[in-house]
């Protein structure tokens, strides 16, 4: 988000310059995998997600999703795979929506459970399906997602969420792979995306046979 804003304003000559000597594989370094943010990150302008609603609500038809909080980052990608068509995106969420957790917040807050809903996994599945065609029907294919950034490390001061290996393999198997299957999406799911040292969360899930 905040390599989107500053990009965006560059003046359109060295805004070109740049992106060329990034993403172009003959002109530039050829930079050929991006990693963008599902909503907010601790490198956003702000705190958001796709769906934010006053405390309290809920919105389990996700009437009021919207991207237009990505407004910086759809210009530029859209920059970015004019340059690279080829181009491979995945896309990490440092938080699901706040109200569709157990602490009502996208941050972690005082020592309270912060982690997703069990009956809010269907709709968060939805979710990634319609960021998934937000942005491929602004020409942006988002090659792959994560369920979640670092999920065990939740006690941030800016998005995060703790999903442990069991819940990502509940979250995979029965919600997100099937709600992507279910909108003809082959997009991939990389599970823990993490740190390497913890090889057991991400072969138990490989390891499951759903």
């Amino acid at each position: 988000g905040s390599s989107a804003h500053l990009i965006k304003n560059l003046s359109a000559s060295r805004r070109n310059s740049l992106l060329q000597e990034l993403f172009d594989p003959n002109a530039g370094i050829g930079i050929s995998y991006v990693r963008l943010t599902i909503g907010a990150s601790d490198f956003s302008l702000e705190d958001y997600s796709y769906n934010d609603i006053p405390a309290g609500e809920t919105d389990f038809n996700l009437q009021n999703f919207s991207l237009s909080k990505d407004a910086d980052v759809i210009s530029v990608m859209k920059q970015v795979v004019a340059v690279n068509p080829d181009i491979h995106i995945m896309g990490s969420p440092w938080s699901a929506p706040a109200w569709m957790k157990t602490n009502g917040s996208m941050k972690y807050v005082n020592g309270q459970a912060n982690k997703l809903k069990e009956d809010c996994y269907e709709v968060y599945a939805d979710y990634f399906v319609k960021y998934i065609q937000g942005y491929a029907a602004e020409g942006i294919t988002i090659e792959a997602i994560t369920p979640q950034n670092e999920p065990l490390y939740y006690t941030a001061g800016y998005p995060c969420m703790h999903m442990e290996a069991v819940e990502q393999i509940n979250f995979v198997k029965n919600h997100l792979g099937p709600a992507l299957q279910s909108a003809s999406l082959n997009t991939k799911i990389i599970a823990y995306d993490h740190n390497w040292d913890n090889t057991a969360y991400a072969i138990s899930v490989l390891n499951d046979a759903g």
